[in-house]
C-alpha cells in the first residue's frame, strides 16, 4: 500500500532479462541508479522464486536466465579473476563453477551459489584468456589448474 502517495515499486509485470536489463510492462527501464536498485533488492528464495523487497513493498519478478549477470572481469590467469555482478558487488571467480550452456553461453556460480550469465563484453574479457590443448578442447588456465570449458554434449 502507498504511503504518503508513493511506493518504491510500480504494480506492472517487472522482468530480469537474460541481455541483463530490467523491464517494467515490456519496456526497458533506462534509468541506471534504479536498474542498479532493483538489482540490490532482489531476492531469490529456496524455490528460485524472485521477488524485489525495498522496504515495506514487494513485487515479484519474472527472471529470464539467471538473477544476475557478470558484467565485468578482472584479473589474470597467474593471480585469479574477480568478477563484476550487475548490483554492483564483486567477488573472486570459482573456475571450478564454470559452465557452457546453450548457445554458448558462459554461467558461474556467485551470490552465495547462484548461477549466474556472463554478459558478452565480460566473457570477451574472461575468454581472451583462454587456451586450445592439444585434443582442441577450450580451456582457462587459474594458478596451476586448467578447467575445460565444453559446451552440452561435447
Amino acid at each position: 500500500m502507498p504511503r504518503l502517495g508513493f511506493t518504491a515499486i510500480a504494480s506492472g509485470r517487472i522482468v530480469f532479462g537474460k541481455d541483463g536489463r530490467w523491464y517494467c510492462d515490456g519496456e526497458p527501464i533506462a534509468n541506471a541508479a534504479i536498474c542498479r536498485l532493483y538489482s540490490r533488492a532482489l531476492e531469490v528464495d529456496a524455490s528460485g522464486r524472485a521477488r524485489l523487497v525495498l522496504g515495506e513493498d514487494r513485487a515479484a519478478v519474472e527472471v529470464e536466465d539467471t538473477p544476475w549477470v557478470v558484467t565485468g572481469v578482472d584479473g589474470s590467469p597467474e593471480t585469479g579473476f574477480t568478477i563484476t555482478l550487475n548490483d554492483g558487488s564483486r567477488e573472486p571467480l570459482d573456475p571450478t563453477t564454470l559452465s557452457v550452456g546453450a548457445d554458448h553461453v558462459l554461467y558461474c556460480r556467485a551470490r552465495g551459489g547462484h548461477r549466474v550469465r556472463f554478459l558478452r563484453p565480460a566473457y570477451y574479457a574472461l575468454m581472451r584468456h583462454a587456451d586450445t590443448d592439444a585434443a582442441g578442447r577450450i580451456g582457462l588456465r587459474v594458478g596451476p589448474r586448467r578447467v575445460v570449458l565444453s559446451p552440452p554434449g561435447a
